[in-house]
């Protein structure tokens, strides 16, 4: 397990993390380091603690955005793969229909002769 060493806020954490994800871990602290700088030019200095609850809470928003518009597109996703099951039961029912048309006329046939 790798090891890293992150700032956030002015202060250094050593955060574990699998071998390979260093730089993903660095560049989750710098978004987490972006939100602290954003909410400082708004609100001005606040405690660290503060800071660190604020950015939390922006991108559980953030998160939870995201989640919401997933699971639109995926419901929209389930909709069209149902629409297309639908139309292609249609165009199955129909190619039956006619093939047993089809097989009454033959069997009208054969009964004839």
């Amino acid at each position: 397990m790798a090891q890293v060493t992150i700032s956030i806020n002015g202060f250094n954490y050593t955060v574990g993390c699998e071998d390979g994800q260093e730089g993903h871990l660095q560049a989750m602290a710098n978004i987490v380091e972006q939100h602290i700088d954003m909410i400082r030019k708004i609100g001005g200095q606040s405690g660290e603690g503060r800071l660190l609850a604020l950015a939390s809470l922006i991108m559980a928003d953030k998160l939870h955005d995201i989640t919401n518009q997933l699971n639109v597109l995926e419901k929209k996703q389930n909709e069209h793969e149902i629409e297309v099951l639908r139309n292609k039961n249609r165009e199955l029912q129909e190619q039956l229909k006619y093939f047993s048309e089809r097989a009454e006329t033959i069997a009208d046939r054969i009964e004839i002769a």
